[in-house]
């Protein structure tokens, strides 16, 4: 058990962290509340519109994209028996074990011989790649986490794999489901790398990129550039709290189990 003493010092130690944690975000914040207008003057100037339009576009169709294929590659390696079954999960795996940097070069001439470079396509597919593993990874712990009796009994009673998977096991999966998607959503809005290496084109660049172009034409505006930063950190925010207790739940419920 315990007691009393210990409870108050972990509640200051994780008091701390959190001050820590929080202290730059406040910063930046009221930095961009320092002068009016800043927010409509970075809006405007860095066309901030057009890269969020981007991002949008590039972060629902990859959180999408993967989030199916993670959900029936999760029941494949989770519930099912195949010959091979190991390998190629651990195969899979490869998409976590190997960094973006290590791949960026020959990603860019693959994507260039296809014609895919200054597309959306170069930024969505990439990214949906690379989500699949660790969606896959996710969802896999979680189906093999669910009660056997369960959908031996869905068997039983006729269902098939697929109506066992959408009808039976799904809304049970919801979670787990949503706390992945929320953790796609945030590294693909996040990524920087691939949409600086893949895209030349204004329109098609991302907010985080946008976001680096701003600031080096306005390095000596430090209020603008907080404005900046919140706008383009502020969707990432908005899903959060909207989603924060599945999310929490989803961490909490034993989604990575197993």
């Amino acid at each position: 058990m315990i007691d009393h003493r210990e409870q108050v010092l972990a509640h200051v130690v994780l008091g701390f962290f959190a001050v820590l944690a929080i202290a730059p975000v406040v910063k930046i914040v009221v930095a961009a509340l320092g002068e009016s207008g800043s927010f409509s003057t970075a809006w405007s100037d860095g066309h901030f519109g057009t890269y969020l339009r981007s991002s949008v576009l590039v972060a629902v169709s990859v959180v999408a994209i993967s989030s199916v294929l993670s959900i029936l590659a999760g029941y494949a390696f989770g519930l099912m028996r195949f010959r091979g079954e190991q390998l190629l999960f651990y195969v899979l795996l490869l998409g976590l074990m190997v960094p973006l940097e290590a791949t960026i070069v020959p990603l860019y001439y693959d994507l260039r011989d296809l014609g895919l470079v200054d597309t959306y396509w170069a930024l969505i597919l990439p990214q949906a790649a690379s989500s699949v593993a660790f969606g896959t990874f996710w969802m896999r712990a979680f189906f093999r986490g669910v009660p056997r009796s369960l959908v031996e009994a869905a068997r039983i009673d006729g269902a098939s794999s697929w109506f066992t998977l959408w009808r039976v096991l799904l809304p049970l999966a919801r979670p787990a489901v949503l706390t992945m998607t929320v953790l796609l959503f945030m590294w693909t809005w996040n990524e920087f790398l691939l949409a600086l290496v893949m895209v030349s084109e204004e329109g098609l660049r991302t907010a985080p990129l946008g976001l680096s172009f701003f600031q080096g034409r306005n390095t000596s505006n430090l209020t603008l550039l907080a404005a900046g930063a919140v706008i383009v950190a502020t969707p990432v925010v908005i899903v959060y709290v909207f989603l924060q207790r599945h999310f929490i739940r989803g961490m909490l419920s034993g989604a990575v189990k197993g």
